[in-house]
Formats: C-alpha cells, sequence, structure tokens
C-alpha cells in the first residue's frame, strides 16, 4: 500500500488552539473528516494516528499534507507539492 496522503482538499495547514497537558492525536492518513485529527478512518489501512501534546496553552498550524518534517505542525513543505 501506498504511504501517502489520500486527501482531496487542498493542502493548507488549520490554525488549531491547543491546551497544555492535553492528548491530541494527528491524522497521518489523510481520510479523516475532522482534520487535522484523527477521526477513526484509518481502520484497516497501515496508517496510526500521531499522538501528541503540548507543554503550553497555545496556537499552532497543523498539517494537512502529512508531508511535513516536523509533525503534526506545518513546516511550509505544503507550498512544494
Amino acid at each position: 500500500m501506498d504511504n501517502t496522503s489520500n486527501t482531496n482538499q487542498p493542502f493548507s495547514p488549520i490554525e488549531v488552539k491547543l491546551e497544555s497537558g492535553k492528548d491530541y492525536y494527528w491524522c497521518t492518513c489523510g481520510r479523516s473528516k475532522s482534520q487535522p485529527f484523527c477521526d477513526g478512518s484509518h481502520k484497516n489501512t497501515e496508517f496510526t494516528p500521531k499522538k501528541f501534546s503540548v507543554s503550553e496553552d497555545k496556537t499552532a498550524w497543523l498539517c494537512t499534507c502529512k508531508k511535513t518534517g516536523n509533525a503534526p505542525f506545518c513546516d511550509g513543505t505544503h507550498r512544494k507539492l
């Protein structure tokens, strides 16, 4: 199976508010209807969501192209696709 994103949406990062100490699950398959977060759509694929948390409340831009070198955070890679 190909290990690339399977989205039909533009590859623009999504701004989210993250809370300190809370666990988040970033979608790695691109199928989630709750982008950038996992909704379980990866079931029966080779993908698993990336669990992450932050140490302080903050706003962040999360990747939707799934090619970032700093997952789950956007590093601008979508501009090169």
